[in-house]
């Protein structure tokens, strides 16, 4: 999903993790864990240790919780930071932490609130090359919020485009490239100007 700041892009992950309820109807989904935007790794914890919290609310102990973690920090590219502290990783390993920590609470769906937004351009890059790999082999449905219109052509399977507030999807967009994708790939250059277009006149913008 892209839109505009305020349209409700997060408030819509919220409502699919019935972390609210909405004010009205009812929402139907498989049970969704969120990734909030800052990764929120507990500063008193170890890497391995804040990646098997999920799988400690869940019951295990901290032996079989911290065993099962450590099986994806190498497939993450997180191998030998285990025992790091949060302040001893760089932004990107803690994303990673914080991803994989989204990824064993074991819910079908994940729910992605701007993940890479906080990153620079040459880690955010790297960073969406592992998600991709990522869900490649350990497949998810993913509710991917960014403002970053290239990042979704790059990632997603179905872009939609909200409008400013209240939000609508006003586009939606297929992306039927294969993977890996390359940004200088000219049917997802055609997509991402499609995209913006759409975002433009959602915000009541004529574009340049």
């Amino acid at each position: 999903m892209v839109g505009p700041s305020g349209c409700g892009k997060t408030t819509l992950l919220e409502l699919i993790c019935r972390l609210q309820p909405p004010d009205s109807g009812t929402m139907a989904a498989e049970p969704a864990a969120l990734m909030p935007q800052r990764s929120l790794l507990l500063a008193h914890m170890r890497a391995i240790d804040n990646a098997a919290l999920a799988l400690r609310f869940a019951g295990l102990s901290r032996a079989r919780a911290r065993a099962q973690a450590s099986e994806l920090f190498v497939e993450l590219g997180l191998g030998g930071f285990e025992q790091a502290m949060p302040h001893e990783l760089s932004g990107g390993m803690r994303q990673r932490v914080a991803f994989l920590r989204t990824l064993l609470a074991g819910r079908p769906v994940l729910c992605l609130d701007e993940p890479f937004a906080s990153l620079d351009a040459i880690t955010r890059t790297e960073a969406q090359r592992w998600l991709a790999e990522a869900l490649l082999r350990r497949p998810r449905t993913v509710v991917l919020v960014t403002h970053d219109v290239e990042e979704a052509v790059q990632l997603a399977d179905r872009v939609a485009v909200l409008s400013a507030r209240p939000g609508r999807v006003i586009e939606e967009i297929s992306v039927a490239a294969g993977r890996p994708r390359s940004p200088t790939d000219p049917g997802l250059l055609g997509l991402r100007a499609r995209a913006l277009e759409a975002l433009a006149a959602g915000m009541g913008v004529t574009p340049a």
